[in-house]
């Protein structure tokens, strides 16, 4: 347990595109604390004189004329690079005070959502969060705070808050709401940690052509290989072969080799006219990166499973939506963007749907589509019940169970409440609540008192728009009594979250919280998250939110922390959202 989660935590900036040793940290100056001026727009590249790029010989005279030969012919790093890729009037540039997609009607939090002061403090706050998450609900939530129609607050250069809020969907695997709000910025106002954060959002959205607009201000400042490898692959989708093979060349004489040269000749190869070709072999290479990760999705190139699978959720996040990758590749990546809440129960489905469609007749049976279709159109609500928990058993790990839920939520909404299926009460409320179908696991109340089932109860107890099943102090201290968990984890979060609801009374909170051991206390996160409440500031508690429960596991969240969260979001109007995570909670434990 952290007595003040994030506060003291050193991240750094955005991470490096590329491994140690080969550009690391060199392709742009560090990312400045105070407010910092855009750079200008369209800056050109150095000229390059001929004859000064090693491997590139100067153009020979003519003979005849004693004159160099035409344009074509002369060296091609010479030619000035495209730089209207994203061309704004002067003086048309979109304002950079008030950035974001969401308004209040379809998601936002509000203009003031962040507050009009500490945007250094939370600017730091976001480069500390160590993401992803081990809350789906609080993951969702934190991303409607990113995305929100806010303004900058003062203490912070705009477009660097911007950077700060698109660094942290990165790290969460929000690629594509990432990108949102990096397009919500044009270039001409750009600053060197916004360019290094549109980069990073290029390569995690497996899209090598978005990083065309930013090679003409980042090449000007630095010829670090990285970017003289961007310039290659912009100048081959470009339809300039002949000054992309010169820039891959100059790229390899100044250190860029193995599989990350490689990734950038097979994007020159797909370019127009390209005659470059790679065939990439992972052999030595031992981790994935940004780089590796963008540019082989982007060409179809697989990339090896134990290099996917040990590079953490939100590569596998980004790996979910990449278009270039067959669907049926990436579906068990889409369990864990689900899990991660960035796909939702729907999404999932309309995925493994997909699949099924196009999957032989001859080989769909036994599948998870097959399964799933079954869990929805069976006849009978036992056959239908029976494919769901088939489905739940089959993933070992926590992660891939709790995918399974979300999976089912719709199929499991369809199962009418009743005795015969008491004993699957708790999975199908789970199920359900993971997808925010609170009103459908709230019918189950009834045969979940009847049934006495303690799992269903607690998650009914606190993810309930209203209390329907029995919140006495006895029926909670008979949970109490018969929690076995370690440490009393339940019974703690269970206690903290009716007291944070508000759903227990002040006296019976605080003789419940002594008999289950839980102890609130005052610290440094406790008194911010509780000054951001007294200001209005969702944006903010949802951050200070998220800094609380930066562990692998829910086991690792401090009760206490699980109380004022609750509390306080439901104190800033965000009533459902408080419930969702504290049912999530009791769901997952």
């Amino acid at each position: 347990m952290v007595a003040i989660p994030a506060l003291s935590q050193g991240r750094g900036g955005p991470e490096s595109l590329l491994p140690p040793g080969f550009g690391n940290n060199q392709a742009l100056p560090p990312p400045e604390e105070k407010a910092a001026p855009p750079p200008p727009a369209n800056v050109p590249p150095p000229p390059v004189a001929s004859g000064t790029v090693p491997g590139v010989s100067p153009p020979a005279l003519d003979a005849a004329s004693g004159e160099a030969p035409p344009a074509a012919v002369q060296n091609p790093l010479e030619a000035p690079q495209p730089t209207n890729y994203f061309t704004v009037p002067e003086g048309k540039a979109r304002s950079v005070e008030m950035v974001g997609v969401l308004d209040p009607g379809n998601g936002g939090l509000g203009a003031g959502a962040f507050g009009a002061n500490n945007g250094a403090f939370l600017a730091a706050l976001m480069g500390q969060v160590d993401a992803p998450l081990p809350s789906r609900w609080t993951s969702i939530l934190l991303r409607r705070a990113l995305l929100s129609r806010a303004a900058a607050p003062a203490g912070v250069n705009p477009v660097d808050w911007v950077a700060a809020r698109a660094d942290l969907l990165l790290r969460m695997g929000e690629a594509d709401a990432a990108r949102m709000l990096v397009q919500s910025v044009d270039p001409v106002n750009y600053t060197p940690r916004m360019i290094e954060t549109a980069a990073q959002t290029a390569l995690a959205t497996a899209d090598p052509a978005a990083l065309c607009p930013l090679t003409g201000a980042t090449r000007a400042a630095s010829r670090a290989p990285v970017w003289t490898m961007a310039e290659a692959m912009c100048a081959a989708l470009a339809g300039e072969p002949t000054r992309a093979s010169a820039l891959s060349d100059q790229a390899r004489q100044h250190g860029a080799a193995g599989i990350d040269l490689m990734l950038a000749e097979k994007v020159i190869g797909a370019g127009a006219q390209a005659r470059r070709a790679a065939n990439v072999q992972w052999d030595g290479v031992d981790a994935i990166n940004p780089w590796r990760f963008g540019l082989a999705s982007a060409t179809g190139t697989p990339i090896p499973a134990p290099l996917l699978n040990g590079a953490g959720p939100r590569y596998a996040a980004w790996f979910a939506r990449a278009p270039m990758v067959p669907l049926d590749q990436r579906l068990d990546a889409a369990g864990t963007a689900a899990a991660l809440g960035i796909f939702s129960s729907r999404s999932l489905v309309e995925a493994y749907a997909q699949v099924f469609d196009q999957t032989d007749p001859a080989e769909q049976a036994g599948t998870v589509a097959a399964r799933l279709r079954t869990a929805w159109i069976d006849p009978t609500a036992a056959g239908r019940l029976a494919a769901m928990r088939a489905l739940w058993a089959e993933p070992s790990d926590a992660t891939g169970r709790y995918a399974r839920l979300i999976l089912t939520a719709g199929a499991a909404s369809r199962i009418e409440p009743s005795a015969d299926h008491a004993d699957a009460a708790a999975d199908l409320i789970a199920s359900m609540l993971s997808a925010g179908m609170d009103a459908e696991a709230a019918r189950w109340s009834r045969v979940v008192e009847d049934a006495n089932d303690s799992r269903a109860w607690a998650m009914l107890a606190v993810g309930s728009p209203r209390a329907q099943v029995d919140l006495g102090r006895d029926r909670v201290q008979a949970y109490i009594d018969a929690d076995t968990s370690p440490g009393h984890v339940r019974a703690q979060m269970l206690v903290a979250a009716l007291a944070g609801l508000g759903r227990v009374s002040g006296a019976d909170a605080s003789r419940l919280g002594n008999a289950a051991g839980l102890s609130v206390q005052n610290d440094l996160w406790a008194t911010t998250i509780d000054q951001a409440v007294r200001a209005n500031q969702p944006g903010t508690v949802a951050l200070l939110a998220a800094t609380a429960i930066q562990t692998e596991r829910w086991a690792g969240v401090p009760p206490a922390y699980l109380f004022r969260i609750v509390r306080d979001l439901k104190a800033v109007g965000l009533d459902f959202e408080a419930r969702m995570i504290a049912a999530e909670a009791m769901a997952r434990l």
